[in-house]
């Protein structure tokens, strides 16, 4: 018996005692660092010489015990990041995934699932297909709609502005696309890759919403027609990230459809606040969208990584994108079945739909909406707060999740007027850094309309009110200690 088990071992086997013992071991060290969360640090940076220093080494001629590995990593990598599912993780738009969701990943991870191709993967590709179906009744596109997930948000603008370059231009990069200087950078570099010069990327100035105005793609469009131009996309944005504007899309949709411009939709994280009363509100239009690009990883709470591209037009993806080569001709599809390599970048292809299926049929709906909801309500809080605070300027008012503020000094009993400017610049920047340094909270930061500003995104399941209400404080203390004032 011992011989037979030795044969059948390859030379980078473990034995099976030994996987579960080190399998243990890990799952404990993870569920101990999510239950201690609320009382660590949001993150911690280093510089590069302090990294290289704790990891530079030669390439390992030997192998060497996992264990003590398994520890350096826990001792000398993962202290050296942000916890982006902190409850005091405000910054960038967090990630806070579910145990459910880190499950679905180790399982299509440990089986090493491949799901390029359906002959390879026909339960992970049927998985993929019922999870679409049910992004699409999320954010309200119809069923016959096509799509795929990707690594995240900018592979999944690639393929959607790939898709308008096919249906509209036939595959050639002549025409121009129109987006709002608040667009995410992600859609320039999409644009980039596929061929359009920088003078075809027009970029409109926002309106004093940091939306979109559609008088101006109009007279953009009419602009560049006269000059001999070809008009073929708009990109609108579900969901900015420096403020959480949301573009006007039923206007830019009426401006598509008479125009014959493809409206290609940036909705990465904000998206899937449709799933609750007020986000329909603020995403009314979003249904129109000719592709719609989604992060699941994002507000609907799944690790990365994972986005999403939905296209409403069935077709145009497998015509954008499929090359069968010989070396897959066995992999023809025949009887309606999905070659997701036919409809994006990737040939092999992680089986990203396992997590998101194990937390959606975990948590359902009413769980996602729940969740989505509160986060939201966790803003307009902070927004209320921040409106009621002297020391405090609002600069931008709640939208899907995120707010921005800045810091602007009491003005006292003898009417002191409010920092601006420079100064103002200068210590809302070393606040950022301070709260960095001090580990509680993590905020980032952004400029508007040249002033700089704090921006908090409060997306995290984990966070409560009491967290909103110590941040601030933390900022009010920390403006008050960098311009002298602390009693």
């Amino acid at each position: 018996m011992e011989d037979s088990e030795e044969r059948s071992r390859g030379p980078l086997d473990m034995d099976p005692e030994t996987m579960r013992k080190l399998g243990h071991a890990v799952v404990d060290r993870v569920v101990d660092r999510w239950a201690g969360l609320a009382g660590s640090r949001a993150g911690r940076t280093a510089t590069r010489r302090e990294m290289e220093e704790r990891l530079r080494e030669p390439l390992p001629k030997a192998g060497q015990p996992i264990e003590p590995l398994l520890e350096r990593f826990w001792s000398d990598i993962e202290p050296f990041s942000m916890r982006s599912d902190h409850p005091g993780f405000f910054a960038f738009i967090p990630s806070s995934p579910t145990f459910a969701s880190v499950l679905g990943d180790w399982l299509a991870s440990g089986c090493n699932l491949f799901q390029g191709t359906w002959l390879e993967s026909a339960g992970p590709s049927e998985v993929e297909l019922v999870v679409l179906d049910w992004l699409k009744e999320c954010v309200g596109l119809p069923a016959q709609a096509e799509g795929l997930l990707t690594s995240g948000g900018s592979a999944a603008n690639l393929g959607g502005l790939a898709a308008a370059r096919q249906a509209v231009l036939g595959g050639r990069p002549e025409g121009v696309a129109y987006l709002s200087d608040q667009a995410h950078t992600a859609v320039d570099r999409a644009l980039r890759i596929l061929g359009f010069p920088n003078e075809c990327i027009r970029r409109l100035p926002a309106g004093e919403d940091f939306r979109l105005r559609t008088d101006d793609v109009r007279a953009a469009v009419r602009e560049d027609r006269a000059r001999g131009r070809r008009p073929f996309c708009v990109v609108a944005t579900a969901g900015t990230t420096n403020t959480g504007a949301v573009d006007p899309l039923p206007a830019l949709a009426e401006l598509c459809a008479r125009e014959g411009l493809w409206l290609h939709v940036d909705g990465a994280y904000g998206a899937f606040a449709r799933v609750t009363v007020r986000g329909r509100r603020s995403l009314e239009g979003l249904e129109r969208a000719d592709s719609l690009v989604l992060d699941p990883h994002k507000w609907m709470y799944v690790g990365f990584e994972v986005g999403c591209l939905l296209v409403r037009r069935p077709g145009v993806l497998l015509e954008t994108f499929r090359v069968l080569p010989e070396y897959l001709q066995d992999a023809a599809v025949r009887r309606g079945e999905v070659n997701f390599a036919d409809l994006g970048l990737q040939l092999t292809r992680s089986a990203r739909a396992i997590k998101l299926w194990l937390h959606m049929k975990h948590h359902g709906l009413a769980g996602l909406i729940a969740a989505v909801d509160r986060t939201q309500h966790l803003a307009e809080l902070a927004g209320r707060r921040v409106a009621s605070e002297p020391g405090l300027e609002l600069t931008s008012a709640p939208s899907l999740g995120i707010l921005t503020f800045r810091w602007v000094g009491d003005p006292g009993p003898e009417g002191r007027p409010a920092l601006d400017g420079t100064e103002a610049d200068a210590r809302n920047r070393a606040i950022v850094e301070r709260l960095t340094e001090e580990g509680r909270f993590m905020v980032s930061s952004t400029r508007l309309r040249g002033r700089y500003v704090l921006r908090l995104c409060p997306l995290g399941y984990r966070t409560t009110a009491s967290d909103i209400d110590a941040l601030l404080d933390d900022v009010l203390r920390l403006g008050a200690e960098e311009s002298g004032d602390e009693t």
